[in-house]
């Protein structure tokens, strides 16, 4: 078994030098890596933070002035017809944008770039909000119906800004398949990962990979997934629903808890993040540069504002106008990134592990994201007889990011194969790529004790690749979002068609004659 599993990691090493190329360039270049502060940032986050600049500009700090608009839309009440509510979507597209990143992304760019990053990850975060807005009101225009749901994003409106081609859709619709079905077994690892701590603070013991404990989790996971995915998108919602509102609280709470008893350092903090921001620690680099970088490409990482892979998840909702799911789903940049990854940043920064006074080798520790987060709550908790029950909850938060990531994944490559075809056999495929192979190839090598870099390298590829696909798309389209929104700012919400954008939106069209036959 080791043996197969090495050999699909060597067929894929020709894949990391290409990784590491579009992930790094045009810094890899030397003339342009000896530009002060420029140099430092790849042309993939230049692209973002630009698109972002530019759309809140254009359309005058709209992630300011239609928050409290997604707020109502967000907690309305209405029964829905068709699709999934707002809150549903939102619900859905957070279990996928709040994943272990929140923990290990956000601490691995404050050990690399200081406490000055997590100032940076809020400027992208802001910026962000305003691509997540345009980018899902366009995933609404241009959705389509499928029986009693809704299927889109970011393959439908590709098709329609490229001259409405069929061949546009299927192309980066298997591509986002690939993406989601590719990515599945980085979540599984970190589910491992998860219970593995969970256990130690139990039992203070590690368990190996070969312990009955492993394979119970790997049987709970595949056979949990596959009654889960099998329900469809509704069954898959009803987990969301809950889980998504429970691993955000327990979290919360715990860092609420944490904050209530250092709040004497809280000015500290704030102290350490804007200051650090233009002037970092001589530990982290002492460069401004390195700080700017890792808040900004960690902040966009993980809210995926102008990646695309959440707007599978924006299409799905039922909504009186297309801008007011993009009003929602800005809100969840926000929820993702200066609320969850404050809190994150809130514990590495406060703890200050790398000034030795918390008697760790700051260098040693450092290594592990997860282990740093977790040695930083231990030394700000007073004490230390709740020490492993703090470590169990944090680890279970951890376990849960981890699931509702695969499961939104999962929910992804579903949605989007909808642009191949649309077919219950097709379908029912994409389900079992997800739980007969992905999902068991995740958990089989963890048993097998592999790593298996080159793969992960894959899934590394994919990301960048759906970046540089998306970012021309909302480019290209961004004209039919912004009479969108220009239509819902002036009309309050009024009826949309086809005729309000110049661009065919079939189901708004009927949308609008059934309204009229109803009248």
């Amino acid at each position: 078994m080791q043996h197969l599993f090495q050999m699909v990691n060597d067929a894929f090493a020709f894949i990391v030098p290409i990784t590491d190329t579009l992930w790094s360039f045009p810094t890899n270049l030397e003339w342009y890596s000896s530009i002060p502060i420029l140099g430092d940032f790849s042309l993939a986050i230049l692209l973002l933070i630009g698109l972002g600049l530019y759309l809140t500009i254009d359309n005058r700090f709209i992630q300011i002035r239609h928050f409290k608009r997604g707020l109502k839309v967000l907690f309305s009440k209405k029964k829905t017809k068709d699709g999934l509510s707002p809150m549903t979507a939102f619900l859905l597209s957070s279990a996928m944008r709040v994943g272990p990143g929140n923990i290990v992304g956000v601490t691995g760019a404050i050990t690399i770039g200081g406490p000055g990053a997590l100032f940076w990850m809020w400027l992208s975060a802001f910026l962000g909000m305003a691509t997540a807005y345009v980018e899902s009101t366009l995933a609404q225009i241009f959705k389509e119906k499928k029986d009693d749901q809704f299927v889109g994003g970011m393959a439908f409106y590709g098709k329609k800004a490229l001259g409405n081609h069929r061949s546009v859709l299927v192309v980066i619709s298997v591509l986002l398949v690939l993406y989601a079905v590719l990515c599945q077994p980085v979540q599984v690892f970190y589910i491992f990962t998860s219970v593995s701590s969970m256990a130690e603070a139990m039992f203070h013991v590690q368990y190996g990979r070969d312990s009955v404990l492993y394979y119970v989790v790997a049987a709970v996971v595949i056979i949990g997934s596959f009654f889960i995915i099998f329900g469809g998108i509704k069954r898959v919602t009803k987990i969301t629903d809950v889980l998504v509102p429970v691993m955000g609280c327990i979290y919360m709470l715990l860092v609420v808890i944490i904050a209530l008893c250092n709040i004497h350092h809280f000015p500290q903090f704030v102290s350490s993040v804007v200051v650090g921001a233009f002037k970092p620690d001589a530990i982290f680099g002492g460069l401004f540069g390195v700080a700017l970088v890792q808040g900004m490409k960690r902040g966009l990482m993980s809210n995926e504002a102008g990646m695309g892979t959440v707007t599978m998840f924006a299409a799905t909702s039922e909504n009186e106008h297309p801008c007011e799911q993009g009003a929602v789903q800005s809100i969840g940049v926000f929820l993702d990134t200066i609320i969850i990854c404050t809190m994150t940043g809130f514990v590495v920064v406060l703890a200050q592990l790398w000034t030795g006074e918390a008697g760790v080798d700051w260098n040693t520790i450092k290594i592990s994201g997860i282990g740093t987060f977790l040695e930083s709550i231990t030394y700000l908790f007073p004490g230390t007889f709740l020490d492993d029950a703090i470590r169990f909850v944090v680890a279970f938060s951890y376990g849960l990011f981890s699931y509702t990531t695969l499961i939104g994944q999962v929910s992804l490559a579903e949605i989007s194969a909808n642009g191949i075809r649309k077919d219950r056999r097709f379908i029912n495929a994409i389900r079992l790529a997800s739980t007969l192979f992905a999902i068991p190839f995740g958990t089989l090598a963890v048993l097998a004790g592999l790593e298996l870099g080159n793969i992960w390298y894959l899934s590394d590829f994919l990301n960048i690749a759906v970046v540089y696909i998306n970012i021309p798309l909302l480019i290209v389209g961004y004209k039919y979002a912004r009479r969108a929104i220009r239509h819902f700012e002036k009309s309050g919400g009024g009826e949309f068609t086809s005729e309000t954008i110049g661009m065919e939106a079939e189901y708004w069209d009927q949308r609008a004659r059934e309204l009229k036959q109803s009248k």
